[in-house]
């Protein structure tokens, strides 16, 4: 076999893919707006919070949507077109193919297990669209350890899914939603753990923490 040798380089040509999790109304739709050129498969329906930017969408309900907007996302002419691809969320879309082994099999477990390995192919499509950038959002998922301490991590139906999802990115970000001294709701990237959150960033170029908008992270990653 011919060794196919390749630069790091080279992956600048590759987009920045991002997962960001947070809480229910924390405003990981509202992020989508600050994607350059992008296209949101929705799998939620909540999209009033992006109503006033006219972004194109395709409305993700079924198996069949989902299998057509990846194919028209990797393959169309039309998608070639835009730098980003958004899957809001990736919860959702998870939830969607359940529900589908849900009908296809009486077992639930048997269900479960076949979601878990459509989900891990699926989330591998996307993320490798060439090209392109490509953000997931995910729910907020709080559990406790061995010793009682809260831990908070994006979640995904079943234990083994929400466990592993992290590890299919390069930047997970947690978008916290806080108040400070005054009062005042502020909202930020966490992209470092502190053992509570997860958080990673295998760039090295954000700070521990950044401002929410996904086009300034792009840009300090330096991918195009």
């Amino acid at each position: 076999m011919a060794i196919n040798l390749k630069s790091t380089g080279s992956l600048s040509a590759n987009g920045v893919k991002l997962l960001v999790y947070g809480q229910a109304g924390a405003g990981k739709t509202t992020l989508v707006k600050t994607l350059p050129n992008v296209i949101v498969l929705s799998a939620e329906g909540g999209l009033l919070s992006i109503q006033d930017a006219d972004l194109p969408y395709i409305e993700i309900a079924s198996m069949d949507d989902l299998r057509e907007a990846f194919t028209w996302a990797r393959d169309s002419k039309e998608a070639a077109g835009f730098q980003s691809v958004a899957l809001d969320s990736i919860s959702e879309v998870a939830e969607v193919v359940l529900s589908h082994e849900m009908k296809m099999s009486k077992d639930g477990r048997a269900a479960y297990g076949e979601m878990i390995g459509t989900m891990h192919d699926l989330i591998c499509a996307f993320r490798d669209l060439p090209g392109k950038h490509v953000f997931m959002s995910a729910k907020l998922e709080k559990s406790t350890d061995e010793m009682g301490k809260m831990l908070y991590n994006p979640g995904m139906p079943g234990k083994s899914l929400t466990q592993g999802l992290p590890y299919f990115f390069d930047e997970v970000l947690a978008l916290r939603v806080e108040r400070d001294a005054d009062g005042n709701t502020q909202r930020a990237f966490m992209c470092d753990s502190d053992g509570m959150w997860t958080a990673k960033d295998r760039s090295g170029r954000l700070e521990a923490w950044e401002a929410p908008n996904l086009n300034d992270i792009i840009n300090k990653i330096g991918v195009k």
